[in-house]
This record gives structure tokens, C-alpha cells and sequence, in this order.
């Protein structure tokens, strides 16, 4: 029994316009647009690109996010043309203390935090988008979850940071950077998981709990009526979507 890492879900006060710089940017295609859920994706359907849905949040940005993408670039040439891009689409530049470092720190028309990094090779055959960054006080811990929690096994393990990355050495890695107050800043970004068709999401729920998964109140409304929302063991909210019927 397993799930899969399905989405990042961006709240987004105008979904489509969030989507549409997103869906430029990254030059991937919106494949769903509906008032409810707008979802982009990567043009290639045997890629493990993680897809990026945007869904309706009436409430301003009013905080950093505990999660944030990294993208990637081929060269510095590179780096400096997916950030005039960024910019000409409507991104912002973004001083969050992080000094003279070789990255760049933007906010896309929303706000939602990102950067576009420096040529790494750890990053070479990822895709557009490196890595999905979540804040935490305890990497290890959080990389322990989601390794369970999307069936990626755990690739490095840091004193600050530690990452989980898909076995075919495909799509974005899933990184956690130690960051003191990560556990008080609210996010407007979480991460979605889905079943497998041939399991129950009931026991993949348990199996969730019983990996260090908390049980969520009223918590975030999930897009689908029949997904479970559970928090992560340092209460960042996610839905357990059921799996996509052929």
C-alpha cells in the first residue's frame, strides 16, 4: 500500500491569473479550468512532474509560506532569463534577510515565495522546477513522513536540510529546510496526496496516522468532497485524494 505526491496546491485569490503566470513561466499547460480548481502541468505525460493546482482563497496573503518552489536553470545565462521573465509577468523581487547568495528571491503576482536558482547539478534532469522547499524545525523527521508518505526514499539527510526524491531519478525533489519559526507562519501552499487505484484510501489514511500524520478540525476545505485532510507531524495541513477512476 502507497501513495503518490499528487500536486502542490497554491489558495489564490484569482486562480486563473496565479495559474496563468505559473503556466508561462514554467511553460507548462493549464489542463484543468474550472471556477473551482485550475491545475497546470507538464507538457510530458511520462514525466513525474508534480502538477500545480490553484484553488479560490477569499483571505489576502498575509505571511511567508512554509513551502515554496525552487526552479531550475541550465546556466547563469539561464538563471537571468527565467528571472527577467518571472519579472515581465508580473514577480517581484523579495528580501527575506537572505543576503549575497548565488539565487534569487522573487514573489509571483500573489506574493507566494520562490526562487530561481543558480546552476547545480544535483538539479540537471529535474525539470523546470528543482525542488518543492518546506520550512521545518526538524528536516529529518518531516523527510521520514513524506518518504512514507509518497513512496520517495530519502536522498540526503543534513545537519539543515534534508531531501526525498522519486527512485527513477525523475520530476522535483521534495526538500525540508530547518527554519526556527516554521511550526507559526501559515502557508497558502500545501501538498496533495493520491491513492492508487488498487488501495483503500480509508487504510491509506490510517497508514498516514500511524506514520505520525494529525487529524485536522475544520482545517482547509478540500476541492474534492471524498478527500481526507490530515496535517503533517508539524501541522502542515494536505488532502488524501481518492485515486482517478479510467
Amino acid at each position: 500500500m502507497s501513495t503518490r505526491l499528487a500536486c502542490v496546491v497554491f489558495d489564490a485569490e484569482q486562480p486563473r491569473a496565479v495559474a496563468r503566470f505559473w503556466s508561462e513561466l514554467l511553460g507548462w499547460a493549464v489542463t484543468v479550468d474550472r471556477p473551482d480548481a485550475v491545475e497546470v502541468a507538464a507538457p510530458d505525460p511520462d514525466g513525474l512532474d508534480v502538477a500545480l493546482t490553484f484553488l479560490p482563497e477569499r483571505r489576502p496573503k498575509s505571511a511567508k509560506n512554509r513551502i515554496h518552489l525552487d526552479l531550475s536553470a541550465r546556466s547563469l545565462d539561464h538563471q537571468q532569463i527565467q528571472v527577467d521573465r518571472a519579472l515581465s509577468l508580473g514577480a517581484r523581487r523579495v528580501d527575506l534577510g537572505q543576503g549575497a547568495v548565488p539565487w534569487v528571491v522573487l514573489a509571483d503576482p500573489e506574493g507566494n515565495e520562490f526562487c530561481v536558482l543558480e546552476p547545480r547539478e544535483e538539479y540537471v534532469d529535474t525539470g523546470a522546477v528543482a525542488a518543492i522547499v518546506v520550512d521545518t524545525r526538524n528536516p529529518l523527521r518531516l523527510a521520514e513522513f513524506w518518504s512514507a508518505a509518497a513512496g520517495w526514499p530519502i536522498t540526503h539527510d543534513r545537519r539543515d536540510y534534508a531531501g526525498i526524491r522519486s527512485a527513477t531519478g525523475q520530476g522535483p525533489w521534495l526538500e525540508f529546510l530547518r527554519v526556527h519559526d516554521a511550526a507559526d507562519a501559515h502557508s497558502r501552499l500545501h501538498l496533495d496526496l493520491i491513492a492508487f487505484p488498487a488501495d483503500d484510501p480509508a487504510e491509506e489514511a490510517a497508514r498516514l496516522r500511524a506514520a505520525g500524520a494529525l487529524p485536522i478540525g475544520p482545517g482547509l476545505p478540500p476541492a474534492n468532497a471524498s478527500a481526507v485532510v490530515l496535517a503533517d507531524p508539524e501541522t502542515n495541513e494536505f488532502c488524501l485524494l481518492p485515486a482517478i477512476s479510467d
